[in-house]
């Protein structure tokens, strides 16, 4: 038997990237995925790319940012599989600056998709998850659900240009240390993954005039210097190199495992060595 099998896990910002590989990596373990993206186009793929390998999954359009999404998301998964198993709260971008340029739209925005939207989704799913644990103790029966939520080196030990993003990546800490303690009675493992350098469009190698990425009809710049990324795999990744996608999803993977059971509220960094 699959790991997950029959498992019901949300992702969200699961049409790209990391979220991407987490999803097609849970389906491939025989969870049901709840897929989530801005765009339809890309979640549909991803629904397509599960489904074409035998997995079950649907999509859940919409931005993370919106007051009604964390209901609607959780809603998804109990109309379509009637359960509720894993969230990883994955969804988000950077819009960087130093403070004395960084405008309060650009600092609540980071807040916004960062911290706001998981405390919205975990919300939304608290009074679910209280019930299906209520019944599942009546019955005898021990059943380990897993929250991970997505964290940065930068919210760990900061990074320049980044005082928004870390500090919205930092409160995810706290978040996940306060509900690895409220929801211990429900038995929820409540994880945190702080990523190091990994390959996405966020991180692509800056060319000519730099790349965009499309938020709401908001232009936000994306990329790496390339003197940057070549100092970063050379002298501070101990294992030489940026991970792809997939090492990252793997990493979360781990919290979403039975063998992770018996541990909650901890941060582990997946940065292929990277310590602070």
């Amino acid at each position: 038997m699959k790991k997950l099998e029959g498992k019901v896990a949300l992702i969200s910002g699961s049409g790209r990237g990391i979220g991407r590989a987490l999803a097609l990596k849970l389906a491939g373990e025989g969870a049901r995925v709840v897929v989530n993206d801005m765009d339809a186009a890309p979640a549909e793929e991803v629904v397509g790319a599960i489904r074409a390998t035998g997995g079950e999954a649907v999509a859940c359009i919409g931005s993370v940012t919106a007051p009604d999404f964390g209901e609607r998301f959780v809603q998804t998964a109990l109309d379509n599989y009637k359960g509720l198993d894993i969230i990883v709260n994955n969804a988000g971008y950077t819009w960087d600056s130093v403070i004395q340029k960084m405008t309060d739209e650009q600092f609540e925005a980071m807040l916004a998709v960062h911290l706001t939207a998981p405390f919205r989704i975990l919300r939304a799913a608290a009074e679910p998850i209280r019930v299906f644990a209520k019944t599942e103790a009546q019955e005898g029966r021990e059943v380990f659900r897993k929250i991970v939520n997505i964290s940065s080196v930068a919210g760990l030990g900061g990074n320049t240009g980044q005082v928004s993003y870390s500090s919205a990546k930092a409160g995810l800490v706290g978040m996940t240390k306060t509900m690895s303690k409220e929801w211990g009675r429900y038995k929820v493992n409540v994880n945190c993954v702080a990523f190091g350098f990994i390959k996405t469009r966020l991180t692509q190698p800056l060319t000519g005039e730099g790349a965009n990425i499309d938020v709401e009809g908001r232009k936000i710049a994306v990329g790496v210097q390339p003197a940057f990324i070549d100092a970063m795999e050379k002298q501070m990744i101990p294992l030489g190199r940026a991970g792809t996608p997939e090492e990252a999803a793997d990493g979360v993977y781990l919290f979403c495992t039975p063998e992770s059971n018996y541990i909650s509220g901890q941060v582990v960094i997946v940065g292929g060595g990277v310590s602070l």
